[in-house]
């Protein structure tokens, strides 16, 4: 895995006295989706050659007052409707999740839940099916898409009207990354692995982004690396980590270590440089 430029800010502009200070802001739980595919190039004829994994990457727009202008993957923050119950499920118990992200299995629910709803909102695809068979489709859930965005609907409700089940099955846990203590805005953000289902399509049809399409991650990094910035920390490492796939299947099949990490920046006699660090429930 690469190492991070060290003159890169990552959207930490905190200095060290204001990281001193951590101000006690508490992490609001998230949900953040990589959405990766095979990404292969044409040799002129008609052969295609493996070239690694792209991701879906969205550029949020400038009003955005967290992370504005950075390169990001769909996700947001866990409504308050995300708990409610009813919600057919297909995959992985809820209790297993709370296992894996360490929590309780009401806030695990509502961590996919937030999963799922926030990747249909921000890119259209939807990780859900009717019985055994996944969506190919979500055209005719356009109008859905649009309630869900203004709040007018929840996802337990929509699920219900149009008889859809959540895929669980088609999220794999990744990492679980915490906002600096000293930033005004925190994040408790679980990163979960995805691909799009077969006949769907990732957009960039929400207010949050400027721009949005899929991206081979190596561009992505050394894009990144030479202008010096564009990428928050925990997207950095994602992306890293990712680079040394070659497929989905042996992404997916990765084990994976969960403990909460957070963005931590030292200075030694090389300069300024930034770092994961493992944190505890409590900070």
């Amino acid at each position: 895995m690469r190492e991070p430029p060290k003159e890169m800010n990552f959207g930490l502009r905190a200095n060290i006295l204001a990281e001193a200070m951590l101000h006690s802001v508490k992490p609001r739980d998230s949900a953040t989706v990589i959405l990766v595919r095979h990404a292969v190039k044409g040799l002129g004829t008609g052969e295609l050659e493996a070239e690694g994994l792209e991701v879906f990457l969205q550029r949020r727009a400038s009003t955005m007052a967290f992370a504005s202008g950075m390169l990001a993957f769909p996700g947001g923050s866990v409504d308050s409707r995300d708990f409610e119950p009813g919600i057919d499920w297909v995959g992985p118990a809820p209790q297993l999740w709370a296992n894996w992200w360490r929590c309780e299995p009401t806030l695990a629910k509502a961590l996919v839940c937030a999963a799922v709803r926030e990747t249909f909102e921000e890119c259209g695809v939807l990780l859900a099916g009717k019985g055994s068979t996944v969506l190919e489709s979500t055209n005719e859930y356009a109008d859905e898409r649009r309630r869900l965005i203004s709040g007018e609907l929840s996802l337990a409700e929509f699920f219900a009207s149009a008889g859809l089940a959540l895929r669980a099955d088609l999220l794999k846990p990744w990492a679980n990354w915490v906002t600096p203590a000293f930033a005004p805005r925190r994040y408790d953000t679980r990163f979960f692995l995805a691909t799009v289902p077969k006949g769907q399509t990732a957009d960039g049809q929400t207010t949050e982004v400027d721009h949005a399409g899929w991206r081979p991650i190596s561009s992505v990094l050394s894009e990144v690396e030479r202008y010096s910035g564009g990428l928050l920390f925990p997207t950095w490492v994602t992306l890293a980590e990712l680079e040394d796939f070659l497929s989905e299947s042996e992404v997916f099949a990765s084990e994976r270590n969960l403990d909460k990490v957070s963005p931590v920046i030292t200075v030694d006699e090389d300069g300024r440089r930034v770092s994961a660090k493992r944190v505890s429930d409590s900070e």
